[in-house]
Order: structure tokens, then C-alpha cells, then sequence
């Protein structure tokens, strides 16, 4: 990823509209697991970033970020309350049944192709029995676009190829959606239109006003608190909670 995007994602998790709606949506989820991930839940956000995800998932419990970026890692460690670690998510520095739950959003799709189920074995090495993994990935490979290739997303995925790479290394698929669906049409063409006209890498994330921001926010907040019980049939993410087998 270029260094610049880093600075620019730091500069925008707080607020932006698009991760106050995924931040909403993933914590929906995690809300809704049994009481017995861990006492106290030890969670692991793999592939952390600049840490805007630590912030939040520090509700439901101690975490721990791990990142390969060392200045993804430097802008994570502003806040200086959580544990951070240079590390490839395929090669974690964590001995065995460390975590009662692991996160990674946006990760794994940076990794070279097949380098994915690597990680996910990884996932469960280092997972409780019983442990919960929840992955958030960009949806649908005919959607790659300008942004795609500024952030090195090697891969975007549909939600039965996730499913079934879950399956492959022994994890179990409970919950699975496509999330951000208002805008898949409208972001669908666009990434057409961007294809049929060769334009170059370039990022997407920008800050609206507040007024579209509020309302984007609002939208897929709304959208989060459909999918506590409901999935979506299509959408720009992928969304899945997984289970290790219990002992």
C-alpha cells in the first residue's frame, strides 16, 4: 500500500462514514456471541492497520494488534493502551490456543493468491477451541477498480469462495453476508466505467461533507442493525463469523 494511504486512513477511521457503518455492523456481530469466548476474552485484530479497529474492539475485552507495516503500526500506537507487533499474519509470533477471538479486516486480501488460507491456518493455530474468527473482505472480483490497485488488494472475494477456504483449514462458517448494499449499484457502475476508461491506481477514501457524511453514516447504520438478525444478498463487503471446533 502506498505510504500516503496510511496517513490518509489514520486520518479518516475516526469519523468516515464507510467505517463507522463496518465498525457498527462487525460489532453487531461480536455482541451477539456467548459469554464463554474467554474470561477474560483475549482478541487478536490481525492485520490491525493504523489501530482504528483496536479502538472499538476494546469493548469486548484485552486485545492485541499485529501488523507487517511498520508505519501502519507507529500511527496504531498513538493511542499507546494496546499491545502491538510487527508480524506476517501468516507467520504469527503467538504460540498455540492464544486467543479466544481473532478479527481481520481488509488483511487478507492483500496477500498473494492461496498465501490466504496460509494465514487462516494460522487463524486457527493460534485460536481457543471453541474461538471465533470474524473477517471482513471486499466483495466480488468484477468489482476490482483504481482504488483495488492503490491499496494492493490482490483479491476480492465472493461469499461462497469464503466460505469454503473457512471450511478447508477446519473452521466453521456460522454467520455469512454481504454488507453495503445501498451503494453496490451505484459503486458497481463506477467501477465499470473506471475500467472501460483504464484509469489509474487512485484511492477512493475522501472525506464528504459532514451533512453526507452524517447521512452515509446513518444509512449503513441502519443497515448494521439489519444485519443483526438478517443477511444481505449482495453487497461491497463480504462479512463472515467463524468457530474453531471445540475440545
Amino acid at each position: 500500500m502506498h505510504e500516503s494511504e496510511y496517513f490518509n486512513i489514520a486520518r479518516c477511521e475516526p469519523i468516515h462514514w464507510w467505517y463507522a457503518g463496518m465498525r457498527a455492523a462487525a460489532a453487531g456481530w461480536l455482541r451477539r456471541l456467548p459469554a464463554s469466548v474467554g474470561t477474560p476474552p483475549l482478541l487478536l485484530d490481525a492485520g490491525c492497520g493504523t489501530g482504528g479497529g483496536l479502538r472499538w474492539l476494546a469493548e469486548f475485552g484485552r486485545t492485541c494488534g499485529a501488523d507487517l507495516h511498520p508505519l501502519a503500526l507507529r500511527l496504531a500506537a498513538r493511542d499507546g493502551r494496546t499491545p502491538l507487533l510487527q508480524a506476517d499474519i501468516r507467520t504469527l509470533p503467538f504460540a498455540d490456543r492464544s486467543f479466544s477471538a481473532i478479527t481481520s479486516f481488509e488483511a487478507l486480501c492483500q496477500l498473494p493468491r492461496g498465501e490466504d488460507v496460509v494465514a487462516l491456518r494460522e487463524f486457527v493455530r493460534v485460536l481457543h477451541p471453541g474461538g471465533w474468527l470474524l473477517l471482513r473482505l471486499p466483495a466480488h472480483e468484477w468489482l476490482r477498480g483504481p482504488h483495488d490497485d492503490f491499496v494492493h488488494t490482490r483479491h476480492r472475494y465472493s461469499r461462497g469462495e469464503v466460505q469454503a477456504k473457512l471450511r478447508g483449514v477446519g473452521l466453521q462458517p456460522m454467520r455469512t453476508s454481504y454488507a453495503n448494499a445501498a451503494l453496490f449499484l451505484p459503486v458497481a457502475l463506477r467501477r465499470l466505467l473506471q475500467r472501460w476508461a483504464a484509469r489509474p491506481a487512485a484511492s477512493d477514501l475522501r472525506m464528504p461533507s459532514r451533512f453526507l457524511n452524517f447521512l452515509l453514516s446513518a444509512w449503513l447504520r441502519g443497515e448494521a442493525a439489519w444485519l443483526r438478525r438478517f443477511n444481505f444478498p449482495f453487497g461491497l463487503s463480504v462479512l463472515v463469523l467463524a468457530r474453531k471446533t471445540p475440545a
